[in-house]
């Protein structure tokens, strides 16, 4: 199994060809995302001027958690307003660019996940001031959502995902009765508690609206505790692994699947082989002997 990277690989190999060319080309160019995003990078009518901006149908839920903050509070003066049918947008002038570019372009890679950062830094300010906090919902998906919530003691996310095949919710549920298994383990029993429920929404979700009454609905629920994001390098950890989880977790059932139909195919091959090694011989084939005669076998 791999972990995926919180950044976007294509924006970040894309951005520093054009951050180390030296001359600045004409470019357009769109880059997709997991859970639906989509990036537009491009160049105004001065090449030396390169504007990223990022789509997401759910950055308005995002925006009222804190999320126009953290992008200015990450990027400064690279935010700019953003064109009509996007919802950021940064602007790089390349003849202008600082000593450290890896750093910018490792950031900027990173746009999608802060701002899905906000509601997360949204409860662990309230836990840390021993608060409840609102439950907030993120429609990050089709059908799928995340709920963040803090308590005085714990900050809770909740995953709802759906699992469209029979197939797929039988890898799910193996999967994830790894993660509960796997933190009896004494190296990692400090790790977040994982909870799983199929169907029935877990006790925190209990009369919120429009959950959906399906036998492909599964919710995964961490609960998180102040040691997870103690210090400012935890709690960055902490954001970007749990944002990941839900494209973790299908990411894995496809790869399993196509495991599984590969061997398939190489066992039926197998098979195929054996059968025709035990084809019966057509009668009345002519055989020649040593010594150059034919003869017929009955």
């Amino acid at each position: 199994m791999i972990l995926l990277e919180p950044s976007n690989k294509i924006l970040e190999e894309t951005l520093k060809e054009c951050f180390n060319s030296t001359e600045p080309e004409k470019i357009v160019m769109a880059i997709s995302d997991f859970d639906g995003v989509s990036y537009r990078l491009e160049t105004t009518e001065s090449k030396s001027i390169l504007v990223l901006s990022m789509a997401w149908k759910c950055y308005s839920e995002l925006a009222t958690y804190g999320a126009n903050d953290i992008i200015h509070r990450e990027y400064g003066d690279y935010a700019t307003p953003p064109q009509s049918g996007f919802d950021v947008a940064l602007k790089f002038d390349l003849s202008k660019l600082p000593s450290d570019k890896d750093a910018l372009i490792r950031k900027a890679a990173l746009l999608k996940r802060n701002a899905l950062a906000a509601p997360f830094e949204q409860a662990f300010a309230s836990q840390q001031a021993g608060k409840q906090s609102q439950l907030m919902v993120v429609h990050y998906r089709e059908q799928e959502a995340i709920y963040v919530q803090a308590q005085p003691d714990r900050v809770t996310v909740i995953f709802s995902t759906m699992f469209k095949e029979d197939t797929d919710r039988i890898f799910g549920k193996v999967f994830l009765q790894e993660f509960v298994d796997a933190r009896r383990q004494l190296n990692i029993q400090s790790a977040p508690q994982v909870l799983y429920t199929y169907r029935e929404p877990p006790m925190e979700l209990r009369g919120v609206k429009g959950l959906l009454d399906s036998e492909s609905v599964g919710y995964v629920t961490f609960v998180l505790f102040p040691r997870h994001f103690a210090t400012p390098e935890a709690r960055e950890k902490c954001v970007s692994l749990t944002e990941l989880f839900r494209d973790y977790l299908h990411y894995h059932i496809k790869a399993s699947k196509a495991y599984m139909h590969s061997r398939m195919r190489a066992r039926v091959d197998t098979f195929l082989k054996v059968l025709n090694r035990a084809k019966p011989e057509q009668p009345g084939k002519d055989y020649k002997t040593a010594s150059g005669k034919s003869f017929k076998r009955g």
